[in-house]
């Protein structure tokens, strides 16, 4: 599996990461164990958690995977805090605080049975909580030695901007990351998100970059979905609802998919894990895998290298409706002036 560094730091990640949001929830931790010997027997070195997944039995489940098989040091722990575990309604278990990250920190380290976090990143902007509390906060965390890095989830373009500049005139720690969701079906981080990302060295670590099972194929223009399913359970589910992604566009972008993982004989999942790990800033995809057959597909997209051309074609069909104002304006505005160098 390819190497990569985390964004601007030194950090190398695999360029696959194992999420593990499932663990605990949808996969027990006998299976969890195997997809996690899998992924590290496959050459990967990331594993994306969340205080928030499975209540924390996610975390618990590879704190003891990783007492039992003796490999700390060889994976990287990432795992992020905002929202409240257990549902607690209490404003002060959640958030951005630094009394809630201080605990939120304390409470994952215990759960995972160690004493450093590699990267520590917050799950989502938080209105109620000054930028320059919460990375002070954070700062501490990495100065002190219980994290190594830090990163952000789920935030818009203006966020972000103003996170990388409040850190750089405080002389805070870096932000190295950014978790968005990011796959064919969702390319509108590409207007602001990515574009901040590249210039201020934030790597990128797409989540859901299959769209919620979309781009595997199982779903169907003239069949809605059932049986064990993410919609099969619950068509309105999320980002990826059946009545929200069941649209032209997302028709002809899997049409296009399937052509091209027909020429490779790959699945159109691997194609699409290979097109969303190639884009520019990527440091590391998450796979979201639930079962040990999961993993194993998913897996197999790290030795699918897409053709120029496929590529192209992908990005052509799968380009989300640019808004007139300001970006459809702007791109234009921005193409004439290339066009002046002749």
């Amino acid at each position: 599996m390819e190497r990569r560094t985390l964004g601007g730091s030194g950090t190398v990640v695999s360029s696959y990461a194992l999420g593990t949001m499932t663990f605990g929830a949808e996969t027990p931790e006998r299976d969890a164990f195997r997809l996690l010997d899998r992924y590290l027997e496959a050459g990967g070195n990331l594993l994306d958690l969340a205080d928030v997944y499975a209540d924390g039995e996610s975390e618990r489940i590879v704190g003891r995977w990783l007492a039992e098989r003796g490999v700390r040091d060889e994976v990287l722990l990432a795992t992020k805090a905002r929202f409240p575990v257990g549902g607690s309604e209490d404003p002060n278990r959640q958030g951005l605080s630094r009394r809630h990250l201080r605990r939120a920190l304390d409470a994952s380290l215990a759960r995972l049975g160690v004493e450093q976090v590699d990267l520590y990143q917050v799950h989502g902007w938080d209105p109620l909580t000054p930028v320059e509390e919460w990375l002070g906060t954070l700062d501490g965390f990495v100065r002190t030695g219980r994290v190594g890095a830090i990163g952000v989830s789920n935030v818009r373009g203006y966020q972000l901007q103003r996170i990388v500049d409040v850190a750089r005139r405080d002389q805070l720690s870096a932000v190295v990351s950014l978790q968005p969701q990011y796959n064919l079906l969702a390319r509108e981080i590409e207007w602001e998100l990515v574009p901040c990302s590249l210039d201020a060295g934030v790597g990128l670590l797409p989540w859901s970059p299959l769209g919620g099972g979309w781009l595997t194929g199982k779903y169907r223009r003239d069949r809605r979905p059932s049986g064990a399913t993410r919609l099969g359970e619950d068509p309105q589910r999320g980002v990826e609802a059946y009545d929200t992604r069941a649209t032209e566009h997302t028709w002809r972008v899997l049409e296009v998919v399937a052509e091209v993982a027909a020429a490779h004989d790959a699945t159109m999942g691997q194609v699409a894990l290979a097109w969303v790990t190639a884009r520019p800033g990527v440091s590391s995809t998450i796979l979201g895998a639930r079962t040990l057959d999961q993993l194993e597909e998913n897996l197999a997209a790290s030795a699918l290298d897409l053709t120029a051309e496929e590529s192209a074609r992908l990005d052509e069909v799968s380009r989300p409706a640019t808004p007139e104002y300001p970006y459809g304006l702007l791109e234009r505005t921005e193409a004439a002036r290339y066009g002046q160098l002749g």
